[in-house]
C-alpha cells in the first residue's frame, strides 16, 4: 500500500507540474503581445522576433548549465560549504532524457535518483525554465525600439540562465543558504524572478539611454503611448492567467509535513512549509485587485497603468501570499503598486530613464519593497521545516532584497551593458531607430510589390498579342 500511495503522489505531481507549464507558457505568448502593442509600427517585427527568439536561446542555455546551476549551488557555494553533486542536472546525464526509472547506467546515479528523477526531471526543468523566459522578458519589454537583438539575446542568457537560477539556488531553494542563515521567505518569487529582473533591467538602461525623442529639448518627458492598446489588453491578461501557472508552479501539490509523525498530506511552497492552493488563491484574486483598483485611482483610469498596476499588486504580495491574510494582500497589492507608479515617474523625470513598458516599477521596485514587506508581516514565522534555519526577520529579507535587486540584478546589469556598449553591440544605430527597426523589411517587402506590379503590367501587355 506505501509503495502504491507513494506511486502516485509520484505520478500526481509529474502530471501536476506538466499542466503549469502549459499555464505559464501564456506568460510568453503575453509579454510578445504586449511588447507589440507598446511598440511603433515601424519596430513591430524586430520587437516580436527579439522576444520570441528568448525561447531556443535561453532555453538551451538553460539545458545546458542553467538547471545545474540551481541544483549545484544552494551553499554558495562557499557560504555553507561546497558545490552540491547534481548528476541529474548535467545535459548528459541520462535523467535529461526519456528514461522510465529501473537501474541506473550511470554510477553516478543511485536506484533512488532513477525511481524519482526519471519522472519529475523534465518537469521540474520546464517549471523553471519557464520562470527564466519570464526574467528575459522583463528586461525585453523596457528595452524595445533601440536595443540590437544579439546584445538582448546575450543579456537574455546571463539574467535567464545564469543570475535569477543563482539567486534560486540561494534563497528559493529548501537547502538555500539564504533560507538557512538569513530566514529568507520569498514564496512565490517577488525577488527571486522579478527584483532581480528589474534591478538587472534598471542596469541595462542606465547604459542604453532612452529611445529617441523620449524627452524634449528642455529635459521634460513625452509620453510614448502604446500603438495598439487592445493587444496590450490582451497581452496583460494572458500574462494574469500565465501568472496562476506561475503560482502553481511554486508549490508542491502533495507531500507529508508531519515529517514523519503520522501521516498529513499538504501542498507546500518551494521551501516545504504547509500552505494551501486555496489560501493561494484568496490572495492572488485580492492582490490583483487591489492592484488595480489603486493605479486605476492614481493615474486617472490609466488603462495602460491600471493593468501593469493589478500584475504589480500580484508582485509586491508575492512574497508571503502563502501565509498572508487575503485582506493583507489586498492593502499590500494597493499600497505598493502606487509607490512603484511614483518611483517611475520620478525617476523618469529626475534620471531621464527610459522604461519603455514601467518593467522596473512593475517587476523590480514591486518585488524589492514585497520581500521588505513580507519579512515584517511575516516576522518569527519559520523559513523552513529543517530544523536549525533561521526564522523569517525584516532584516533578513532586506539583505535579500538587496542582494536580489542590487547584487545580481543591478550591478551585473549595467557591467553586461556597459561592456557591449563599449564593443559597439549595445544599442541600434542613430539612423535606423529614426528610420525604423524594421526598415530593411520594409524595403524588402516594397521591392517584392515592385517586382509584382512589373510582372502584372508585362502580363497585361502581353494579352493583347496573345489574342491576335
Amino acid at each position: 500500500m506505501d509503495k502504491d500511495l507513494s506511486a502516485l503522489v509520484v505520478i500526481f505531481t509529474e502530471f501536476y507540474y506538466w499542466v503549469t507549464v502549459v499555464f505559464m507558457f501564456l506568460i510568453h505568448v503575453g509579454f510578445c503581445m504586449y511588447e507589440v502593442g507598446a511598440s511603433r509600427r515601424k519596430n513591430h517585427m524586430h520587437t516580436l522576433m527579439k522576444n520570441t527568439m528568448v525561447i531556443p536561446t535561453v532555453g538551451i542555455s538553460f539545458y545546458l548549465f542553467g538547471w545545474w546551476i540551481y541544483s549545484a549551488m544552494p551553499n554558495g557555494p562557499g557560504v555553507t560549504g561546497g558545490l552540491i553533486p547534481a548528476p541529474f542536472a548535467l545535459p548528459w546525464s541520462e535523467l535529461m532524457s526519456a528514461h522510465m526509472g529501473g537501474t541506473p547506467v550511470s554510477s553516478e546515479l543511485t536506484a533512488a535518483d532513477t525511481a524519482l528523477w526519471s519522472r519529475l526531471n523534465g518537469v521540474f526543468f520546464a517549471a523553471f525554465l519557464l520562470f527564466s523566459w519570464t526574467t528575459a522578458s522583463i528586461v525585453s519589454g523596457d528595452c524595445i525600439e533601440r536595443i540590437r537583438s544579439g546584445a538582448f539575446w546575450i543579456l537574455a542568457v546571463l539574467i535567464g540562465s545564469v543570475l535569477w537560477v543563482v539567486d534560486a539556488a540561494w534563497g528559493w531553494h529548501p537547502a538555500g543558504w539564504m533560507v538557512a542563515k538569513l530566514g529568507y521567505h520569498d514564496a512565490y518569487a517577488s525577488g527571486v524572478v522579478h527584483a532581480v529582473a528589474g534591478g538587472f533591467t534598471l542596469g541595462i538602461l542606465a547604459v542604453l539611454g532612452p529611445r529617441i525623442g523620449k524627452f524634449r529639448p528642455d529635459g521634460s518627458p513625452r509620453n510614448i503611448h502604446p500603438h495598439n492598446p487592445w493587444l496590450v489588453t490582451i497581452g496583460i491578461f494572458l500574462i494574469y492567467t500565465g501568472f496562476w501557472g506561475f503560482y502553481a508552479a511554486c508549490n508542491i501539490p502533495m507531500f507529508d509535513v508531519q515529517a514523519g509523525d503520522g501521516v498529513f498530506f499538504s501542498a507546500t511552497t518551494i521551501y516545504l512549509t504547509p500552505t494551501s492552493l486555496s489560501a493561494i488563491t484568496f490572495n492572488f484574486l485580492m492582490a490583483l485587485s487591489g492592484g488595480m483598483l489603486a493605479t486605476y485611482l492614481v493615474s486617472k483610469g490609466d488603462a495602460f497603468w491600471t493593468y501593469s498596476g493589478g500584475l504589480a499588486g500580484v508582485i509586491a504580495a508575492s512574497a508571503g501570499n502563502d501565509l498572508y491574510h487575503p485582506l493583507q494582500a489586498f492593502l499590500i497589492g494597493a499600497i505598493v503598486p502606487v509607490i512603484a507608479y511614483k518611483l517611475h515617474y520620478y525617476a523618469e523625470r529626475r534620471f531621464k530613464l527610459d522604461s519603455a513598458v514601467g518593467a522596473v516599477a512593475v517587476h523590480g521596485y514591486a518585488g524589492f519593497l514585497g520581500v521588505v514587506i513580507a519579512g515584517f508581516m511575516l516576522w518569527g514565522y519559520p523559513s523552513s521545516p529543517t530544523e536549525g534555519y533561521a526564522p523569517i526577520t525584516p532584516w533578513g529579507n532586506f539583505i535579500g532584497a538587496v542582494i536580489m535587486f542590487g547584487g545580481l540584478g543591478l550591478l551585473p546589469g549595467y557591467v553586461a551593458a556597459k561592456i557591449l556598449d563599449r564593443l559597439g553591440l549595445l544599442r541600434i544605430p542613430r539612423e535606423v531607430e529614426l528610420a525604423g527597426l524594421d526598415l530593411s523589411l520594409e524595403l524588402q517587402r516594397e521591392v517584392d510589390a515592385t517586382e509584382i506590379r512589373k510582372d502584372v503590367a508585362e502580363q497585361i501587355a502581353a494579352a493583347p498579342a496573345a489574342h491576335a
